[in-house]
């Protein structure tokens, strides 16, 4: 069986989906998405996400494009017509189709949405976690609503390749302060040599990590203590782990800095411990 993708009303052959040349989001990066983890065929922290979608979209003054109950009816089954158990959904809505100007159509457009998914191989993931990864450190040049989870995404898209081209498999900006924001497709963290774990704070306008907050509920079931503050790359450095939080990482130790090893240069125990615990929640919290 075809993938199958969801785009403007009707499922299509994944091959043979498509926009219109004039969509805003293609044109302007005028749009949001959203991406859910799948675990067991239902999806992730679904609460957090729609949340933040709605609020993407209102923030962006982007009508909503459907109900969050039709929403979900049309979520799930693209997941049923892929035969996705474990994976990846991804949706995007944008403003529409209008005739190119930057400020918004004068006559009200329909929101376009696109709706797709993919398989992921659970084990391949956990092997990766197992091993780490290396980040490295890059200023901050991004816009200053990293809180909207928009389709413009053109300096998250250097920082991966920067990364990439050093080894590493994620990038942390870092603001003129001095202290990292966040990655680029990821939530940053650290544990503290006395046990305390740190994150960035959301009010700083970085994205408000759905897998961050899932996080932040595991960790005081666990009865792990947690400051939400801003760190420095040195700080980081001097921690006891490091490690990232997102929809495709979902907990992922970093084991070195700029190319420099995070402690002993191996995956920590509470970023591995974290990571079970969230997958444990994940698969009980779906929809």
């Amino acid at each position: 069986m075809s993938r199958q993708a969801y785009v403007n009303g009707q499922f299509v052959p994944h091959g043979q989906a498509s926009v219109h040349i004039e969509d805003r989001g293609y044109q302007l990066a005028d749009g949001v998405y959203e991406v859910w983890a799948v675990f067991g065929g239902k999806l992730s922290d679904a609460e957090g996400h729609f949340a933040r979608l709605w609020r993407s979209l209102d923030e962006l003054r982007i009508p909503h494009p459907m109900s969050r109950k039709a929403l979900e009816v049309v979520l799930k089954e693209t997941l049923r017509r892929n035969r996705i158990r474990e994976g990846l959904l991804y949706l995007q809505v944008t403003r529409g189709v209008a005739r190119r100007d930057h400020a918004f159509p004068t006559v009200p457009t329909t929101p376009s949405l696109v709706i797709t998914a993919k398989s992921l191989d659970r084990a391949a993931s956990n092997t990766k976690a197992e091993a780490g990864i290396g980040v490295i450190t890059l200023p901050e040049n991004r816009w200053g609503r990293c809180d909207i989870k928009t389709v413009g995404l053109l300096p998250n898209v250097l920082a991966k390749q920067a990364a990439r081209e050093q080894g590493g498999a994620e990038a942390w900006f870092v603001d003129a302060e001095g202290f990292v924001t966040e990655g680029a497709s990821s939530n940053a963290w650290i544990l503290r040599k006395d046990g305390v774990l740190v994150t960035r704070d959301t009010g700083a306008n970085i994205l408000r990590g759905i897998t961050r907050h899932s996080l932040l509920d595991v960790i005081a079931k666990a009865g792990l203590k947690v400051e939400e503050r801003a760190f420095t790359p040195a700080e980081a450095m001097e921690a006891q782990e490091a490690f990232i939080t997102g929809a495709g990482a979902l907990v992922t130790p970093v084991i070195t800095i700029d190319g420099k090893p995070v402690a002993n240069g191996h995956p920590g125990e509470m970023a591995l411990r974290l990571r079970g615990l969230y997958i444990e929640h994940a698969q009980n919290a779906g929809i």
